[in-house]
């Protein structure tokens, strides 16, 4: 029987100490699956995390363009599998998240993500962690992994590439129009590292403004000069 290939697309930025123990997860779970691959794609980081990737044996590829969207679309194309499973550095999707893709891909979906738990137990994280069981466009971001099948992904023409924020949520927005976009209740549990460095509640209001302002038409430029303000130590 035929086991459709799973490519886990992993883009990064100076992400040393992160990368490694995710993985180290994953390593795990590609040698139990045995249908699926993984590549790094490195934007230029200028710390070790190169090292870190090439020393677990893992393969890391440069983009040609520094950017999450060039990353994943570059990334895309370095990879084989039917399916696309696009991966934050600081996610660790479910155990059986591959078993679980292939379930959807035999049910009729065509792309989908989990649901999303935070590496803080705090009532707000928890509380941000639970609204992700809604299917609303404004609870889907790439932390929560995001699956694809290589075809749609082609026909879609992959991520927006002069997109520098909010590129994830557009790409998820083309999938939700093919109804066959699937919200998986299993958790991606990611790291809450940029709520603890810039506050909880304060954090979550400038991800709602630019949500709110992208879709009012604001421009790249605009919506880039507001995060990097906003934000402490934004890394792109």
């Amino acid at each position: 029987m035929h086991v459709p290939k799973i490519s886990v697309v992993i883009p990064v930025y100076n992400e040393a100490g992160e990368i490694g123990p995710l993985l180290r997860y994953l390593r795990h779970l590609l040698q139990e699956d045995g249908h699926a691959e993984c590549v790094v794609v490195d934007g230029g980081s200028t710390d070790d995390t190169r090292e870190e990737v090439q020393e677990l044996g893992f393969r890391i590829v440069q983009s040609p363009v520094k950017g999450r969207a060039a990353q994943l679309n570059y990334g895309a194309g370095e990879t084989s599998g039917e399916i696309i499973y696009f991966l934050h550095a600081d996610s660790y999707p479910p155990a059986a998240i591959f078993k679980l893709i292939r379930r959807r891909l035999k049910s009729g979906s065509e792309s989908g993500c989990c649901r999303l738990q935070f590496d803080e137990q705090g009532f707000i994280m928890r509380l941000y962690g639970w609204f992700t069981r809604f299917d609303l466009l404004a609870f889907r971001y790439g932390d929560q992994g995001l699956f694809v099948k290589r075809e749609v992904f082609k026909e879609l023409a992959g991520f927006r590439e002069e997109l520098i924020v909010m590129e994830d949520n557009d790409f998820i927005r083309l999938l939700r129009k093919r109804k066959t976009f699937a919200l998986m209740p299993e958790t991606v549990t990611t790291s809450a590292r940029k709520y603890r460095g810039n506050g909880f509640v304060r954090l979550q209001l400038i991800f709602a403004v630019i949500f709110i302002l992208f879709y009012c038409g604001a421009s790249q430029k605009s919506l880039v000069r507001f995060y990097r303000f906003m934000i402490t130590n934004p890394k792109s």
